[in-house]
């Protein structure tokens, strides 16, 4: 059996009246726009002059353009014979937001069965039909499905009994499409203690804060250049991470007050782009020379005062 991508996204052959649609303009004239609902298969829509704006308008070419994405409200469906009106005045902002979002997952939804189809041989609505339109009905979006089954195959996919090359390979379309992306997460701290026990104050605070550490996230407090310290992660939660990041700076915070010292927060937690990680690295890299620099000149002066 032949591969194919000319599938629709749902289950649905049409859209409902009142559904807000993605549309792509495919041509324009004096009546209006003619159109393609790219998540039913291409089929053809119309939005008419009037629909088009709330405004007056003197030329179509100056509201729609050729080739570009219009989130539009459905108004009528003829299924016998094909015609489907639509209206872009009438799709508030926030029904084109939603929409744009919906349209974003269900491709990225459609990507994966049509990939998977593809290098198996198959039909691509074949298996919308065997577990794709299943999980919309089930989970109200195939694209949520597909990021639990991540962590949880059979809860998710399971009950489809799915054949080992069929399973692996979506699997891998899935993983490499939807699974979370790791973030480099940072804070930047100044910590002082100037009490007889202050050094030792220091170590304990730092070790508070790598102490709120969990099984999920690792959690390491580094020195700068004294007074300047950081604490880093690798994280794929950056918000659940980040506020682990400022528990770890309270921690610190208790512990360091209580011997008499302070803290100071320079960087509030945050995820780090990969310059900003090269430059915090060059900066630990030139506080290590300098300190050896330091050592090496203390040894100096020892020796030419042992040679007087």
């Amino acid at each position: 059996m032949s591969s194919s991508s000319s599938c629709r996204f749902y289950e649905a052959e049409f859209p409902e009246p009142d559904e807000v649609v993605m549309v792509k303009i495919a041509s324009i004239n004096d009546l209006g726009a003619y159109v393609l609902l790219e998540e039913y298969n291409n089929i053809q829509g119309m939005i008419s002059v009037a629909d088009l704006s709330r405004r007056r308008i003197r030329s179509v070419q100056k509201l729609v353009r050729v080739g570009k994405n219009e989130a539009v409200v459905t108004l009528r469906v003829d299924k016998e014979k094909g015609y489907i009106d639509l209206s872009k005045r009438q799709a508030s902002p926030e029904e084109v937001r939603k929409c744009q979002e919906k349209f974003e997952r269900s491709k990225t939804v459609h990507s994966i069965v049509v990939n998977v189809a593809k290098n198996l041989g198959l039909e691509a609505e074949d298996l919308y039909k065997r577990f794709g339109w299943p999980l919309y009905k089930k989970y109200g979006h195939a694209y949520d499905a597909f990021k639990l089954a991540i962590t949880d195959y059979d809860e998710v996919l399971g009950e489809y009994n799915l054949e080992p090359e069929l399973k692996k390979e979506l699997m891998t379309f899935i993983t490499r499409r939807l699974a979370p992306k790791n973030s480099k997460l940072r804070a930047d701290f100044e910590m002082t203690c100037y009490s007889f026990q202050g050094v030792e104050a220091i170590r304990k605070a730092l070790k508070a804060a790598e102490a709120v550490s969990t099984k999920e996230t690792d959690l390491q407090v580094r020195l700068i250049a004294p007074p300047e310290y950081v604490i880093t992660t690798t994280s794929v939660n950056k918000d659940r991470d980040i506020k682990l990041m400022e528990e770890a700076l309270a921690a610190a915070d208790r512990v360091i007050r209580e011997e008499g010292g302070m803290i100071k927060v320079t960087m509030r937690p945050k995820a780090v782009t990969e310059h900003e990680e090269k430059e915090l690295l060059a900066a630990m890299e030139y506080a290590e020379r300098s300190v050896a620099q330091i050592a090496g000149d203390d040894d100096d002066s020892d020796q030419d005062g042992e040679l007087d």
